[in-house]
């Protein structure tokens, strides 16, 4: 960890988040290994449970690193929340426009130059996949990854929806929900550096990205993920937000 990620706030934010966690779950880290211990990276996991950040927050600490995300503009703006997010070095994304294009950029590039990580959902948002198995990928996090020449780093969980049911707001205090993350190696980007990113390469990459979460997620849950990914659009579904 750096120095710059041995913050005051960091400490009393882990210092109260891990005691909490561990009441209510027990979660297991496989692949530490994995994730590099200086310089800046892109943690790509699956998605499924509101309370996925966490955990996936916790996965880090435990591997020496900050964790860090992309959150949603809006979320900045609103009192207490705003001040702890950008305490915290959360990354502020305005999904309308021109800069829904631009922070991702502007963030990936600054990370890399001060050598600090960030997860990204590729999903955008909660699965739609009724099995809870990845759906089709966004492009973001490949194309941060190439841009700003950082490892792209899989990961998947299993024991979220348990704790804390898609949408449903509910989390389940006892007992303790056994979570197990499997981090996995970097993925191999190196047949698409150097090359245009128009969105052909970008899909092409996202998908082997979203290829090697479900077969971690498929490893947690000893299954194999469907050879379809699912495309909300094809279900009429909306990608973000809320669906029934």
């Amino acid at each position: 960890m750096t120095k710059s990620e041995k913050s005051a706030r960091w400490r009393v934010t882990a210092s109260i988040a891990l005691p909490l966690m561990g009441l209510i779950s027990r979660i297991s880290v496989r692949g530490i290994e994995n994730v590099p211990t200086s310089g800046g990276f892109i943690l790509a996991p699956c998605h499924f449970s509101a309370i996925d950040p966490v955990v996936m927050g916790v996965a880090l600490w435990r591997a020496g690193r900050t964790p860090r995300f992309m959150a949603k503009e809006s979320l900045f703006r609103v009192p207490v929340l705003g001040s702890v997010l950008r305490g915290l070095g959360q990354i502020p994304v305005d999904r309308a426009g021109q800069q829904r294009a631009m922070g991702p950029m502007k963030a990936a590039r600054s990370l890399a130059k001060s050598g600090g990580g960030v997860i990204v959902y590729p999903e955008g948002s909660l699965t739609r996949d009724p099995d809870l198995w990845p759906m089709r990928g966004k492009t973001g996090a490949v194309r941060m990854a190439l841009d700003a020449d950082i490892p792209l780093i899989p990961a998947a969980h299993w024991g979220t929806q348990i704790l804390m049911p898609r949408y449903s707001g509910r989390i389940r205090f006892f007992p303790p929900t056994p979570i197990t993350v499997l981090i996995g190696k970097p993925i191999d980007l190196s047949a698409f550096k150097g090359k245009v990113l128009d969105q052909k390469l970008l899909t092409a990459a996202t998908e082997i990205l979203m290829t090697a979460i479900a077969e971690l997620q498929g490893q947690l849950r000893g299954e194999k993920p469907p050879t379809k990914r699912w495309d909300p659009v094809e279900h009429n579904q909306t990608t973000t937000g809320k669906f029934k």
